[in-house]
């Protein structure tokens, strides 16, 4: 088990945002987060990279448990993560953005195989290395956010909401980078609000609802739950 998350519970001020969730990431799974607006997802993936401290409960990583460690340490012990919004450094090159990607890194060769590697998965990237990231168009910014995390060799990649805002045709395309890299072995955590797209390439899922897990299974299970269905596919 790579991830496991147990009994974890978040406050914002007084008000409580995740109420004791449980879940697992076994090393080689994608698995998905599916849920509404407000159910707490980016907050679970904030929790997992450290950007917000739990009240209670436990992350324990690769055996190890992070719960408390700073999130710069959990980078290089290898959780990565492409923020919902992008997030990009508007002012920095592409290039220059990759790099910020890989801060943690003193593998020069390393580095310079991943840079590679992500030029290769977004040949859009490679085509724009020398143009500033604010510039780019939303689904460039999604690649760039992607392949920035990527550039952290992670062992986990949290991914949160990496088709937000985009056309059909670049969904289709963001989803079948995130198989390839989890067919290249990276394993994936997966927020989204497109269920359809992240049940049908997740190997397994869990329903968020109001910081509450409410149903788990596998992606197929959950693809074609008539409850699921009717709140998250738009089929009654």
């Amino acid at each position: 088990m790579l991830l496991e998350i147990k009994d974890l519970t978040l406050l914002y001020g007084r008000i409580q945002a995740l109420h004791g969730i449980s879940l697992t990431v076994n090393e080689g799974e994608v698995v998905a987060l599916i849920g509404a607006n407000g159910a707490g997802k980016t907050t679970t993936m904030r929790a997992i990279s450290g950007l917000r401290p739990v009240a209670s409960g436990s992350i324990v990583f690769d055996g190890t448990d992070v719960t408390r460690m700073r999130a710069d340490l959990r980078v290089i012990r290898g959780i990565g993560q492409a923020p919902e919004g992008r997030g990009v450094f508007p002012g920095m090159t592409v290039l220059e953005n990759l790099e910020m990607g890989a801060y943690t890194r003193r593998d020069r060769s390393g580095v310079a195989e991943d840079m590679k590697m992500v030029m290769d998965l977004f040949p859009r990237l490679a085509e724009r290395r020398k143009q500033a990231g604010g510039t780019l168009s939303g689904g460039e910014q999604q690649m760039l956010a992607v392949g920035r995390a990527l550039m952290a060799r992670p062992r986990l990649l949290l991914l949160d909401e990496p088709s937000m805002g985009l056309a059909p045709m670049l969904i289709q395309q963001i989803f079948e980078i995130i198989t390839r890299i989890n067919e290249q072995g990276t394993t994936i955590l997966l927020v989204e609000q497109n269920a359809q797209q992240a049940l049908s390439r997740a190997h397994r899922g869990y329903v968020l609802e109001t910081g509450r897990i409410v149903k788990e299974g596998t992606g197929r299970d959950l693809l074609h739950d008539p409850a699921v269905k009717e709140a998250y596919l738009g089929v009654a």
